[in-house]
């Protein structure tokens, strides 16, 4: 099983500027697709973003523009940048990877936008 670990959430006023970093651990064998969904208070988990091994990246619309994924394959750790943050992007962060087939998410990290 893989564990992963978030970081790098907080506060942070619109228009700002937020960093994430997700490491993982444990019993992987080939992590093919990292990435970070998104839920909101109410509102269920979203993908946000994702990056697989060969660096292809996904974007939700509401992320493009904004966002950019990046990752350390020999470090098993994904990061996500944010910009112009929005209080709409306000939400709990989860980090997401799928290792040989197997979903893995950690516990998440609380982005909060607001002035």
């Amino acid at each position: 099983q893989v564990q992963l670990v978030e970081s790098g959430g907080g506060l942070v006023q619109p228009g700002g500027s937020l960093r994430l970093s997700c490491a993982a651990s444990g019993s992987i064998f080939r992590i093919n697709v990292m990435g970070w969904y998104r839920q909101a208070r109410g509102k269920e988990r979203e993908l946000i973003a994702t990056i697989t091994s060969d660096y292809k990246t996904y974007f939700a619309d509401s992320a493009k523009g904004r966002f950019t994924i990046s990752r350390d394959i020999a470090k098993n750790t994904v990061h996500l940048q944010m910009n112009s943050l929005k209080p709409e992007d306000t939400g709990v962060y989860y980090c997401y990877a799928n290792d040989a087939g197997v979903n893995s998410w950690g516990k998440g990290t609380l982005v909060t936008v607001s002035s």
